[in-house]
C-alpha cells in the first residue's frame, strides 16, 4: 500500500470510517485551554475529551497552547489541527485514530498576553496542564522558586511566559468560575498546583479569587517516543501521512476529583473515573505499578537486560513480582471499591510485557532516590510498622543498591542518572565493597531513608542477605530462585 495523502481536512473523507475523528476541528467551540502540546496530552486527555463530546455534546473544544517550542504547533497547524494516535501492541495490531478536538492553537512564548486573555475569557471554563514538574517552578517543599525573572513576570514588569505567571496574571482579571486541572504525573497534584498559584498571586499583590478549583487527578497511559518506524506505521494504519502522530499502548486510565464550578465534559462517558478522592488510586499506582516497574528496571539491568519487557522474561521474574505484590504490597493498600491489588498488578505486568513500548531498564531506573521513597519505601515502612519483614521489597531495594554501584553482573557499566549521584558515589567510595558496606553506606543517606528504616536492624540484616545473594549468584539466578 502506498500512502499519498497528507492528513488534513481535505483528506478526512478518504479515510476509513474507523480512522476518522469523532469530532472535526471547528465543530465545537473551545471550553478548555490546555497548556502543553506534548504526546501524553494528545494521547490521553484530548482523546478522552473528544470521546466525551462525541457521546454527550457540549462546547468543550480544546485550545492547545505550546508554552515554548513551536515545532508540534506548526505541524498541527499545517494539518488543520488534526493528528493521529497509533495504538500499538494490542491483539489486533496497529490501529490509528484521527483526533479533531483541537479547536485552536496558540504559542505562549510569542503571544503571552493573548494566552493570558484566553485564560481570563469566561468561555474557557477549564485550564488543563501537562507541562512536566519543572515548569511549575516549585521546590520539593512546595515553595515557589522565586527569582528576579519570575518576580518580574508576576508583577507585570516582564511578559508572563512561565506557567505560574500565565495563570496568576490571568486570574487577576478573570471574573467567572474556573477549574485548573493538572494532568501531570505528580502525587497530590491539585493541592500542589493550588499552592503554587496562591504563592504566585501573593507576589503579584493579589489573592486567589472565589470560584477557582484545583481538582486532583491520576493519569496513566504509556506513550513511547515516536520513531521513524512509527511514522511509517501510522501512515499505513491511517491511510494518510501524519507528521505528528503519537504512539500509545491500548491501556489508558484517568481518575478525576469531581470539582468543576464551571462545568466539564462528560468524561465518564469516555471511561474516566469521577470520584471524590483520588488518593487511593494514586497509592495503588505508586505501589502496585510504579514499584513493580522499578523492580524490573533495577534487577533487569543488573541481569543485563536492556528492555523492561526483556527483564520480565527472566526465569522466575513473573513469580517473584507476583509474590512481591501479594505478600508485601497488597497488605499495605486499601484499594478503591471494586478493585483488587492483585488484579491491578496483573494488568501492570501485562502492560510491561508489551514489546512495542520500548521502555529501557536504564530509563526507568533514573532518579531512584527521588522515586523510591514514594514507590517502595512506604511499603517497606508500613510492613515494618505492622511487625512484618518485607522480604521481596527488601530484594527490590537491594537491587537498587547493587545498581547504584555502577555496573551490571557481567561488568558492563550502568548509568547512575540521579540527583544524588555525587553523594552516592562518595559514600560508596568510602565504604568497603562488601554487602555490609554497601547497605550501611546507602542506608546512611538521610535524604532518602528515614531513621525508622536506617536504624532498623532486622531490615538491615535482610538487605545484607539479599545483597550477598546478588553478589554471589547474580540477579538472574537470584530472581529465578525467588520466583519458585
Amino acid at each position: 500500500m502506498t500512502v499519498t495523502a497528507t492528513l488534513g481536512l481535505a483528506a478526512l473523507d478518504g479515510l476509513a470510517p474507523e480512522n476518522r475523528p469523532a469530532v472535526r476541528p471547528g465543530d465545537v467551540r473551545p471550553g478548555i485551554l490546555h497548556l502543553g502540546l506534548g504526546a501524553f496530552h494528545r494521547a490521553h486527555q484530548a482523546v478522552y475529551t473528544e470521546t466525551a463530546v462525541a457521546a454527550a455534546g457540549g462546547d468543550w473544544g480544546i485550545l492547545g497552547v505550546a508554552p515554548r517550542s513551536r515545532d508540534v504547533l506548526d505541524k498541527l497547524q499545517a494539518q488543520d489541527r488534526l493528528y493521529s494516535v497509533l495504538t500499538v501492541g494490542g491483539d489486533g495490531g496497529d490501529h490509528a485514530r484521527t483526533v479533531g478536538i483541537l479547536s485552536g492553537l496558540d504559542h505562549a512564548a510569542s503571544n503571552p498576553y493573548g494566552v493570558v486573555a484566553s485564560i481570563a475569557d469566561p468561555a474557557i471554563r477549564i485550564v488543563s496542564l501537562t507541562v512536566t514538574e519543572k515548569a511549575y517552578r516549585m521546590g520539593p517543599d512546595g515553595k515557589l522558586l522565586l527569582d528576579d525573572d519570575l518576580r518580574a513576570e508576576l508583577t507585570g514588569q516582564a511578559p508572563p511566559v512561565s506557567i505560574p505567571a500565565l495563570l496568576a496574571r490571568a486570574l487577576l482579571t478573570r471574573q467567572a468560575p474556573l477549574t485548573v486541572l493538572c494532568c501531570d504525573n505528580l502525587q497530590n497534584n491539585g493541592p500542589r498546583i493550588r499552592g503554587m498559584v496562591e504563592q504566585a498571586l501573593e507576589v503579584a499583590g493579589a489573592s486567589l479569587p472565589d470560584g477557582v478549583e484545583f481538582p486532583a487527578t491520576m493519569v496513566d497511559r504509556i506513550v513511547p517516543a515516536t520513531s521513524a518506524n512509527h511514522l511509517r506505521r501510522a501512515a499505513m494504519a491511517l491511510g494518510a501521512f501524519d507528521s505528528v502522530p503519537v504512539v500509545a499502548e491500548p491501556f489508558h486510565q484517568w481518575v478525576i476529583e469531581d470539582r468543576f464550578p464551571g462545568g466539564r465534559p462528560d468524561w465518564a462517558a469516555a471511561g474516566a473515573i469521577m470520584t471524590t478522592d483520588v488518593a487511593p488510586w494514586e497509592m495503588l499506582k505508586l505501589r502496585a505499578l510504579n514499584s513493580v516497574h522499578s523492580a524490573c528496571a533495577y534487577l533487569g539491568a543488573l541481569a543485563g537486560r536492556e528492555m523492561i519487557a526483556e527483564a520480565l522474561e527472566l526465569p522466575g521474574m513473573g513469580g517473584f513480582l507476583r509474590r512481591f505484590l501479594a505478600d508485601d504490597i497488597a497488605p499495605t493498600i486499601t484499594p478503591p471499591p471494586g478493585v483488587t491489588v492483585l488484579e491491578y498488578g496483573e494488568t501492570a505486568l501485562q502492560r510491561f510485557s508489551n514489546q512495542e513500548l520500548g521502555h529501557r531498564t536504564h530509563q526507568v531506573a533514573m532518579d531512584g532516590t527521588q522515586k523510591l521513597p514514594h514507590r517502595l519505601l512506604g511499603t517497606i515502612a508500613d510492613r515494618r510498622r505492622d511487625g512484618d519483614l518485607p522480604v521481596w521489597g527488601a530484594l527490590v531495594l537491594a537491587g537498587w543498591m547493587r545498581f547504584a554501584r555502577g555496573y551490571a553482573d557481567d561488568g558492563a557499566a550502568l548509568p547512575l542518572d540521579d540527583p544524588l549521584a555525587g553523594r552516592i558515589r562518595a559514600v560508596l567510595a568510602a565504604a568497603p565493597d562488601t554487602p555490609e558496606g554497601l547497605v550501611d553506606a546507602l542506608l546512611g543517606l538521610s535524604e532518602v531513608f528515614p531513621a525508622s528504616l536506617a536504624d532498623d536492624a532486622e531490615l538491615r540484616k535482610e538487605l545484607i542477605r539479599w545483597s550477598g545473594e546478588l553478589a554471589r549468584h547474580g540477579a538472574a539466578a537470584t530472581i529465578a530462585a525467588a520466583g519458585l
